[in-house]
């Protein structure tokens, strides 16, 4: 398997999914105006079929309606028949756009790099025509930091910001790009990368872009898993918590550190919103649940005017707070029943919020209960709750004493209820759903699916399971639906607080 962080350079070579990551071209020599390495292979190399294959992918995307100015975009970087309908989403969004610079991040599958290679001069061909590189944005990006050198021959044999290019090229009116690549930087080197980048750009027209697949190997529902976290970590638009997940193995993405350093960049340019607009894999295209198998995704990164309700996320150290509120009610009520006095850090802390406290024991599951409505102080709510979910979740015996060394504590504080459009808008890692229907009614956590591996539908199958209805209840016209979202946070990040 190639996750394309850690240096493997190996090549796909598995017939007809020779496109569905890797290069294989001849070497070319390096100029001023960048030859195509990969037409006639990953896409069309004559102009009049390229030109109807993606208009065609274009038009049968459909795409939701985002609210605020889009930053950024994620889209895979696989032969156009396999991942484009995928990254046709995306590109989709940029129609109408005009006199904008692309800033494109790129991995490396052809050449070792120790620092992010920018193509700085010229231009770039395609069959469609030349595209210039805004030379004087390029410059200035690479005055913000050493990690960032002038390296166009990096670029030479490069795949994986080359394919975007034609989308581009069908979609914006007029546009330069700026063309980046990077192969296995630390979180520090993504962070510098992406903040050189927001630096350089404030106060242009600029649109970022990260080309990345996702699970590359040999099962079709490892790859559904994996591929679930990684798109939900996308969605939480945590550029060092996805980072670290890529590190831990525990998702997927052969562009991962050029995804990082495009959430450093578009946090910096002013986006507070991942909305996922699409997300499939090779198997699903071809029909086949067998075989080699590459995950592929689309997300709009967008600035939506309202902070992204960043007042009402807790600080480290309230989420610290509370969970020290947790634990010494837990410890105190299994030790003695008895439950402590406790008091909120900070007036957010004291503000009526649901919340529901969730325990782990050696990994698995111990015990979740939590209050959907905000009906107490939070601080009151977490201490409710820590209780509950130790001794009244109906699924477990109540927790011993010789446990509570082993317990992990979580927490999820909640959003307001909103009611659900459509069930397409579902967005898997980001939204937590509540269904009720008659006198019947089940929640799930947003992070639920993506520890699960489940799709869209899965998820909502499971909502309606988990209230006792049948599994498709969810499309009848008297179920109700409400998404939130939550914000979480336990012991294994933070440390046990006392």
């Amino acid at each position: 398997m190639n996750d394309g962080r850690k240096g493997r350079l190996d090549v796909i070579t598995m017939g007809a999914l020779v496109m569905a990551c890797l290069a294989c071209a001849q070497p070319k020599e390096s100029t001023m105006v960048r030859q195509p390495a990969v037409a006639g292979q990953f896409y069309p190399g004559d102009a009049k079929t390229l030109t109807a294959m993606v208009d065609s992918m274009l038009a049968g995307a459909e795409v939701p309606v985002i609210s605020g100015r889009l930053v950024g975009i994620q889209v895979p970087h696989a032969g156009y028949p396999f991942s484009g309908p995928t990254a046709a989403h995306a590109f989709k969004l940029l129609q109408g756009m005009d006199s904008v610079t692309v800033v494109m991040l790129g991995t490396s599958h052809r050449v070792m790099l120790d620092k992010a290679a920018v193509y700085a001069r010229g231009s770039w061909h395609t069959p469609l025509g030349d595209v210039a590189i805004d030379e004087a944005l390029a410059k200035a990006i690479l005055a913000q930091d050493k990690f960032l050198a002038d390296m166009p021959e990096a670029h030479a044999q490069e795949h994986s910001v080359e394919v975007e290019v034609p989308f581009l090229q069908r979609t914006l009116s007029s546009f330069k790009i700026v063309p980046i690549m990077l192969l296995q930087p630390t979180f520090e080197q993504c962070e510098r990368v992406g903040k050189a980048i927001a630096r350089a750009a404030k106060g242009k027209k600029v649109l970022l872009l990260a080309s990345s697949d996702l699970y590359h190997g040999d099962s079709y529902s490892e790859a559904n898993r994996i591929d679930g976290t990684t798109v939900g970590l996308m969605a939480k638009f945590d550029a060092k918590a996805f980072h670290a997940a890529l590190d831990r193995d525990e998702a997927q993405a052969c562009g991962g550190n050029a995804i990082a350093a495009m959430m450093v960049a578009a946090r910096e340019l002013g986006a507070d919103n991942a909305v996922v607009l699409a997300q499939t894999n090779s198997n699903d295209v071809t029909g086949e649940r067998s075989g080699y198998c590459v995950g592929y995704s689309a997300v709009a990164f967008v600035a939506s005017g309202t902070g992204r309700e960043e007042s009402s996320e807790l600080t480290e150290l309230e989420q610290k707070s509370l969970l020290g509120i947790a634990r010494s009610t837990l410890e105190s009520h299994i030790r003695s029943g008895k439950n402590p006095d406790v008091k909120p850090l900070t007036p957010r802390l004291a503000e009526n919020r649901g919340a529901f406290v969730t325990l782990h024991e050696h990994g698995e599951l111990r015990g979740c209960i939590g209050y959907v409505e905000a009906v107490k102080p939070l601080y009151e709510a977490v201490s409710d709750m820590a209780v509950a979910a130790s001794t009244e979740d109906p699924r477990f015996p109540p927790v011993e004493v010789k446990e509570l060394d082993s317990i992990e504590i979580e927490i999820t504080v909640l959003s307001p209820l909103r009611p659900l459009p459509s069930p397409d808008s579902v967005i898997v890692g980001k939204h937590g759903l509540v269904i009720r229907k008659g006198f019947r009614s089940g929640l799930l956590l947003p992070q639920v699916p993506v520890e699960q591996g489940w799709n869209r539908e899965q998820f909502l199958t499971h909502t309606c399971l988990k209230a006792g209805l049948p599994p498709n209840s969810y499309k009848d016209k008297d179920a109700q639906l409400f998404t939130f979202t939550g914000q979480v946070f336990g012991e294994k990040e933070l440390g046990r607080q006392q």
